[in-house]
């Protein structure tokens, strides 16, 4: 009885939460507003899809709220590759002959009374055609990813990547319904709630995802690894990071390209901000100099200036952040 409330619990959380953020996306005003349409309809299409399941577990639905319930899936799928296209189409502009993709949902939601949900062959016929749906747009969403990875930012290809792998993990739980294997029954809405949870992890640590945030720009994965290869030959070459003062702007200026452009870079390639990535050379900088012989009798403040730090305070915090040490500590060992 404890397994059974704890395991409507878990699912009811997950329910809930995919709810919550699908209402939060369509009514979203920033970024690119299709995207977060499609978004929060592949949300939405899972959790009424899920919801089905958890309902059916626990009260025996009738057919046509099981088929309710299933058609989710029909509005998901597509959903699920025009979330990836405005990803990476920014501006893509979508004709009526785009929305023929969510006829297949219109259709059987109409031919619900009529759809066999008695257990026969002609229902698991049915439930084998939604299955074998969801896979098509699974294969079309994975071949896009695949074809314009190197046209998006790092971080975009990332996300849309980890959103594909959850779906087709859900693909296989339904392929195991299909067999009719009792276990995937309930397991698939635990799974779904541990997935929109770190799913709304990923959306508060990364606010929005973080992936709006260089949607005005024009540098695609190509351009975006060429100009970081130069920011590195710059700090690498000019030895640039010993600079105390170094600003994006500097760099900028250095490289004739925009300060934006060049704090889009780090981000994407690194996964950091313009300080963190110059502090990383910096500190690098420190360590070779901790172990310079020439150094041994030199005091901590002046590696801290000649590696580029302005401040002590400032070196030892970023010290230790990095390496989980002091630099005097550093030193000794």
């Amino acid at each position: 009885m404890l397994t059974t409330g704890l395991i409507l619990i878990l699912a009811s959380l997950g329910l809930a939460q995919g709810l919550f953020l699908s209402f939060y996306l369509l009514t979203l005003k920033k970024g690119n507003k299709a995207s977060n349409i499609f978004l929060a309809l592949f949300l939405l299409g899972l959790t009424i899809r899920i919801g089905k399941s958890v309902l059916n577990y626990y009260i025996p639905l009738e057919n046509w709220q099981n088929n309710i319930g299933i058609s989710g899936i029909l509005f998901a799928a597509p959903s699920l590759w025009f979330y990836g296209i405005t990803l990476f189409e920014n501006n893509r502009l979508f004709s009526i002959r785009d929305y023929v993709h969510f006829v297949p949902f219109i259709l059987f939601l109409f031919l619900v009374p009529f759809v066999p949900r008695n257990g026969r062959f002609e229902a698991f016929w049915n439930y084998g055609i939604i299955v074998f749906h969801f896979l098509v747009y699974l294969i079309l969403s994975w071949s896009y990813l695949y074809k314009n990875r190197m046209k998006a930012s790092k971080s975009i290809v990332q996300w849309y990547r980890n959103i594909l792998i959850g779906s087709t993990l859900i693909w296989f739980h339904y392929v195991g319904n299909l067999f009719d294997f009792t276990i995937y029954y309930i397991i698939g809405p635990i799974f779904y709630s541990f997935l929109i949870y770190a799913f709304s992890y990923l959306f508060l640590n990364r606010h929005k995802f973080n992936l709006q945030k260089y949607s005005s720009s024009k540098l695609n994965r190509n351009r975006s690894l060429v100009l970081f290869q130069k920011v590195q030959e710059l700090f690498e070459t000019e030895h640039t990071f010993l600079d105390e003062g170094l600003t994006l702007y500097v760099v900028s200026k250095k490289l004739n390209v925009k300060a934006r452009e060049i704090s889009q870079v780090i981000n994407e390639n690194t996964q950091q901000n313009f300080y963190e990535f110059v502090n990383q050379y910096r500190i690098e900088k420190a360590k070779l100099l901790l172990k310079d012989s020439k150094y041994v009798n030199e005091k901590i403040a002046a590696i801290a200036y000649d590696s580029g730090f302005g401040n002590v305070t400032s070196f030892n915090v970023s010290f230790k952040k990095k390496t989980g040490l002091t630099p005097s500590a550093y030193r000794k060992k």
